[in-house]
């Protein structure tokens, strides 16, 4: 089954090691860039550092609380984190040096299955209208936190 992709960046305006420390940390930072709605919660299951850390998610969808489980992965640590739900959805945070090193292009990218037919079309509509927007968010709010140092997040 092929998949489709859609994405958000930002500039912002700090260094790359201190974005990724946040994003990779998902006992306090991540958690705390996480827009709220749509998501709910995010539990730690498992580690909470980077590679092999284990969450589950609670987000508010359509009006409905849905939970997925997701195991991140570092295939390029300081560069590239990675959540891999069970639904085959994948979304990596990318996070690469800009200009003078102390401003950073942050990513947000999912990649989905491409479902056929109907349901697959109204996904491949809706998801992106849905999530851009929660990912302008969560990149604001990682800017905020960076901004705000250790003790923001």
């Amino acid at each position: 089954m092929p998949n489709y992709r859609f994405s958000e960046s930002a500039l912002i305006d700090a260094p790359p090691q201190n974005l990724y420390a946040i994003l990779a940390d998902y006992h306090r930072g991540h958690a705390s860039i996480l827009p709220k709605p749509p998501f709910v919660d995010l539990t730690v299951e498992q580690g909470g550092i980077g590679e092999g850390t284990i969450i589950r998610v609670r987000m508010r969808v359509l009006g409905l609380v849905q939970a997925y489980r997701a195991v991140v992965t570092e295939p390029d640590p300081g560069r590239v984190l990675v959540e891999t739900n069970e639904n085959g959805y994948v979304t990596s945070f990318i996070v690469e040096p800009h200009s003078d090193g102390q401003h950073t292009n942050v990513t947000i990218a999912t990649e989905l299955p491409a479902r056929t037919g109907v349901p697959g079309a109204v996904e491949r509509w809706l998801m992106p209208r849905m999530l851009r927007p929660v990912y302008q968010r969560e990149l604001a709010q990682l800017a905020e936190v960076a901004a705000a140092g250790p003790e923001g997040s």
